[in-house]
């Protein structure tokens, strides 16, 4: 029983598709998605805009539930999930990054950090110490009392990569995470999370526009038209 629980994956999908509106309106942005992701892995989601990799993103993370089809992650089918049950998935299992940010404006970097930890209902002491610690992991002691407006855009990204990995999420997903930063910075989100990924262990799944980024993946997945064209392995910049 033990051998075979490893060997299965950490995310399962099998037939999952997804429509909005009804009738001659209705839309169709995944048109049944086989996909497997085992624990440890960093992949890349890539595809044009409307190609269903942003709506497959936010049901893995328990945004939102499939049409048709099943979602397995950790042996757990979700979609049979009440929301209450969902949403304890989410505050324990995952964590986000957005290309925004999503950061309380008038909030220092630490208050921003304890966030997540204060809805698990950490006590305050624990949640100074695992925030200090999440922050020093992206580089950023001595910046705790700094609010976002006194950070640079990376900066703002490494709090917010911060904010994700305080609570030690088995699985960090991240939506465009350079999308708002120049070259220089959108290399060192990218070097940080492939550190999470091979120091830490942490599963990274990136939906990305950019082949560049997508390069310190060590799997791309393409959409196109709500199915998945092709799923690759490469060697990734890190390796």
């Amino acid at each position: 029983m033990m051998a075979e629980a490893a060997s299965q994956p950490l995310i399962s999908l099998r037939g999952i598709t997804k429509s909005y509106g009804t009738g001659s309106a209705a839309f169709q942005a995944l048109r049944g998605i086989d996909l497997d992701i085992r624990s440890g892995e960093f992949v890349a989601v890539m595809g044009p805009s409307g190609s269903g990799k942003s709506t497959a993103m936010n049901l893995l993370g328990c945004l939102d539930v499939p049409t048709t089809g099943e979602y397995h992650f950790q042996g757990v089918q979700v979609e049979t999930l009440s929301r209450d049950e969902r949403a304890l998935l989410r505050r324990h299992c995952f964590g986000f990054v957005f290309q925004g940010f999503n950061l309380l404006a008038r909030t220092s970097a630490l208050e921003n950090v304890e966030l997540p930890l204060l809805y698990r209902g950490i006590p305050s002491k624990e949640r100074h110490e695992k925030a200090r610690a999440a922050l020093a992991q992206v580089g950023l002691t001595g910046w705790e009392t700094h609010t976002p407006g006194e950070l640079s855009g990376g900066q703002q990204q490494r709090v917010a990569i911060a904010r994700a990995i305080a609570t030690e999420p088995v699985l960090l997903l991240a939506d465009e995470p350079t999308g708002n930063l120049d070259s220089e910075r959108s290399r060192e989100i990218m070097e940080l999370l492939l550190h999470l990924n091979t120091d830490n262990g942490i599963t990274v799944l990136m939906v990305t526009h950019e082949h560049d980024m997508a390069a310190y993946a060590r799997r791309v997945v393409h959409f196109i038209d709500g199915r998945v064209s092709s799923d690759e392995t490469q060697q990734g910049e890190g390796a």
